[in-house]
């Protein structure tokens, strides 16, 4: 698979999105820019400008109009995709961490900091689509406040039943997505240790969690019964599960002021890809010079990109040879 290699930040990529076709790629990074790609070469389409601080989190509406980002400048910020206007501004009193549309577009999550004595929240708006994008409503629908432990990403399961979030304390938390009751939580990490990512399957019965702690597990969004785990070597920033094929791709690595002389090792920042269901590594890929911190896959599972610690957005289209691989289970099944 050789890569695109897609030169557009300055500082380390904190998250990379397709849209639901899978024609545009958006990334973020800690500077101060969104960037919009065209997938089939790599072409930068343009960049939305006016965050004031690191871009955190980024996402696109359902029908590619509208896009979404949370910022360290303590704001969420629409943007009208075609014309890169930013339509509507939200501020809150700390960092907004993640940021994820409903499925179907109607309403907008976002996850806020916890820091100088604020808790962290969950809050939703709901997202106005007329001729006048800038016709958004300035009060939430639903905020959900964290008592316990900081929300660090969150999303939506299927038909917008629920919303999920993962905290720094390793656990994974249901909430009712309409009314913003707390249904139950599970310990899903160890103790203690941060989950960096959650995202979801397609039809968003399931997700999968990355964790500080090395692994990354599949969990049930109805019950939050963990379904599979997949343990790594270095901690973990960030999975994703790929369609058509039966596989998960995680991303991580120390980061540089974290390694020690005895964990310096070559290999920690290849994207690790692993077979869904029978949770064992087969194969890696290379290419950042720095951890990962984002990973994403073409909605129609034929292509993956990634975002690291070192600036740089790499787009992988998968070949002949991924679609045709058959894992040895696999084979001996077919036979039977």
């Amino acid at each position: 698979m050789r890569p695109t290699l897609l030169q557009g930040h300055e500082r380390a990529l904190t998250q990379v999105k397709y849209n639901k076709e899978g024609d545009l790629l958006f990334s973020v990074a800690k500077d101060k820019d969104i960037c919009a790609w065209f997938t089939s070469n790599g072409e930068r389409l343009g960049t939305y400008q006016g965050h004031l601080g690191a871009i955190w989190t980024v996402d696109v509406s359902p029908d590619s109009r509208i896009l979404a980002s949370g910022s360290a400048d303590n704001t969420i910020r629409l943007w009208n995709v075609q014309t890169g206007e930013n339509v509507k501004t939200w501020e809150f009193p700390t960092a907004v961490k993640r940021v994820e549309f409903s499925e179907d577009g109607k309403q907008l999550l976002a996850v806020t900091e916890k820091r100088m004595g604020y808790l962290g929240t969950i809050v939703v708006y709901d997202i106005r689509y007329g001729e006048d994008l800038t016709d958004q409503t300035d009060e939430e629908s639903l905020k959900i406040t964290c008592e316990d432990s900081k929300a660090t990403v969150a999303g939506w399961s299927y038909l917008d039943k629920y919303i999920i979030s993962a905290h720094e304390d390793g656990t994974v938390t249901q909430w009712d997505a309409k009314t913003g009751e707390y249904n139950m939580s599970i310990e899903a990490h160890e103790f203690d240790t941060q989950i960096n990512d959650i995202q979801f399957s397609q039809d968003r019965t399931y997700f999968i969690t990355a964790g500080k702690d090395k692994s990354a597990k599949i969990l049930s969004a109805r019950d939050l019964s963990i379904l599979k785990n997949y343990p790594a070597d270095t901690p973990l920033n960030t999975a994703a599960i790929t369609p058509k094929k039966d596989f998960v791709i995680l991303g991580g690595g120390q980061a540089a002021m974290d390694v020690t002389t005895t964990s310096a090792r070559q290999g920690k920042f290849e994207a690790r890809f692993y077979h869904k269901i029978f949770e064992d590594e087969i194969g890696r890929v290379r290419g950042h010079f720095g951890p990962l911190n984002t990973v994403a896959v073409h909605p129609q599972g034929t292509a993956y990109a990634s975002g690291g610690e070192d600036g740089y957005v790499r787009m992988h289209a998968f070949d002949k040879a991924y679609f045709d691989f058959m894992y040895e289970v696999e084979r001996e099944q077919a036979r039977k």
